[in-house]
């Protein structure tokens, strides 16, 4: 995760040297803070694993646009219309629906299964990171409107300060020297990750600051959804009633949003607008 950081801030630093900005004037502490929230949600993701199968963690950070949503309007003072919601429920719905697994129940492990472990809390843990995030990147876009390139410099930089530190604390950059030293074909393996990492986190932000977290996070997790679709249809896998449940949902989400979400947030625009001018007037 640090090697990935590091190589996100020296790609992103190299895209300002080509192509320069205007100064970010955004505070550091946004930076700082977002960065800390988005190491925690994917730690405590990654961490998850160790007391949940994969597919479970697939389902639960499914629902990553609710949280999302709910601490942007709490804490990112963010505004959404009631088909948004609806629309965004229908497509982590779908999503879910379309992930979920089949699981054959073993009778003696049923009571263990139902109770709430170590597992759901961090992925609990990681959707509320998540969500705040999303709402301190909404605070930052209302107060300075960062750029792409901006958002990527200064998040990677305070990321890699902070797994900086927090490798040295625990001793794993040694491990790590180690295995490497070991195995030195992963070096490899660890440049492509970044190269093709850097890219794809270069379009995350352009959707961030472009178009705010929300429209981010239902992107990513429709991806999951697109990805397995595709294979269905190339690859001929068979879909269950329930999966072509949620492929409906998804696209009736998708598509309501398309048609009507943007409509709906222009009222809201032109609305807070107008009581702006009433209270100047007055």
């Amino acid at each position: 995760m640090g090697v990935q950081c590091l190589w996100n801030w020296i790609f992103a630093k190299g895209l300002g040297l080509v192509k320069p900005e205007k100064e970010d004037k955004t505070h550091y502490g946004y930076y700082a803070c977002s960065a800390l929230t988005y190491l925690l949600a994917m730690v405590s993701s990654n961490m998850a694993l160790r007391w949940v199968p994969y597919p479970t963690q697939v389902v639960g950070k499914s629902a990553k646009p609710i949280p999302v949503m709910i601490l942007g309007v709490l804490i990112g003072r963010k505004s959404y219309s009631m088909q948004r919601y609806l629309f965004v429920l229908f497509i982590v719905i779908g999503v879910v629906l379309f992930m979920l697994k089949d699981v054959k129940r073993d009778p003696s492990k049923e009571v263990s299964e139902q109770t709430l472990g170590v597992g759901e809390v961090l992925l609990f843990l990681s959707l509320s990171m998540d969500g705040l995030t999303g709402a301190i990147q909404e605070r930052m876009r209302a107060a300075h409107a960062p750029s792409a390139q901006h958002m990527m410099v200064a998040m990677n930089g305070w990321s890699t300060l902070i797994l900086l530190v927090g490798v040295l604390v625990t001793g794993e950059i040694f491990e790590f020297i180690s295995f490497a030293g070991r195995f030195p074909y992963v070096l490899i393996q660890l440049a492509s990750l970044a190269i093709t990492g850097a890219l794809g986190q270069l379009f995350i932000f352009i959707m961030v600051s472009s178009f705010g977290p929300l429209a981010c996070s239902v992107v990513t997790t429709t991806r999951k959804f697109f990805t397995v679709l595709c294979s269905v249809i190339f690859f001929g896998n068979p879909l269950t009633s329930r999966q072509w449940l949620g492929t409906i949902f998804v696209f009736a989400g998708l598509f309501a949003d398309a048609a009507f979400g943007k409509s709906a947030a222009k009222k809201n625009e032109k609305g807070a607008k107008s009581d702006i001018k009433k209270l100047i007037s007055k």
